[in-house]
């Protein structure tokens, strides 16, 4: 294995962070590793590019020297709703060959390609392109699950977990991210989370102010 998916329970949920720190770690264990993020909404122009804060985190926290944006960010697109909404928006057609190229280029100059999807694993990335089918044309490489601890967290991260594994691939483990910090019964939440979910806990990060993923890099679990 030298490449993860990282989708979440939802939007918002702590993907980029877990991303990062996914990144730091396999860096701190001497692995080149590098993060893409295929499809963002929301981006702003830099230098004339589009490019996504979420991409450049990616960017940031990977191996140097960095590779061009347009490898981790394939389509940066500027409105912050539904890709496929932001993508009709733009005018412009979302298709996993430029996807794959980008990945195939990636995975050549890393040891270990961290690739981050969008919203929640149903989200489409455009009308008839699902996650699932990128990771599949990615080499049906594992997924992992950000789960965003707050009320109602256990049916969305049990649906999730039964998507994943209902399009044939392969759930490695979760992350539980504290996303609301006045959340009663945290500790027994992710206890039931524990035992639920068909893959073993690889973290939970707290909730944080001011996350930092150099730090959180050393609470994770590497599969």
């Amino acid at each position: 294995m030298t490449s993860i998916y990282v989708t979440g329970t939802d939007t918002g949920v702590g993907k980029s962070l877990v991303s990062a720190a996914l990144l730091h770690a396999l860096r701190a264990r001497g692995l080149r590793a590098l993060g893409m993020k295929p499809v963002a909404s929301g981006s702003v122009q830099h230098g004339g590019q589009w490019q996504n804060d979420d991409a450049l985190a990616l960017r940031a926290a990977g191996s140097t020297p960095w590779p061009d944006y347009a490898l981790i960010n394939p389509f940066a697109l500027p409105a912050p709703t539904a890709p496929e909404i932001a993508a009709e928006l733009a005018g412009i057609t979302v298709s996993l060959t430029p996807l794959i190229a980008a990945y195939r280029a990636l995975a050549a100059q890393a040891d270990w390609v961290v690739v981050e999807g969008v919203g929640g694993w149903c989200a489409p990335l455009a009308a008839g392109i699902e996650q699932a089918d990128l990771v599949a044309a990615l080499g049906a490489i594992p997924v992992l699950l950000v789960v965003g601890i707050r009320l109602g967290c256990i049916n969305h991260a049990r649906l999730s977990a039964r998507a994943v594994l209902a399009d044939g691939h392969t759930l490695i483990g979760w992350v539980g991210s504290e996303i609301d910090p006045s959340m009663a019964h945290r500790e027994r939440t992710c206890d039931i989370l524990r035992r639920e979910l068909p893959a073993p806990c690889l973290g939970l990060f707290e909730h944080m102010s001011s996350p930092d993923p150099t730090v959180l890099a050393t609470q994770i679990v590497l599969p």
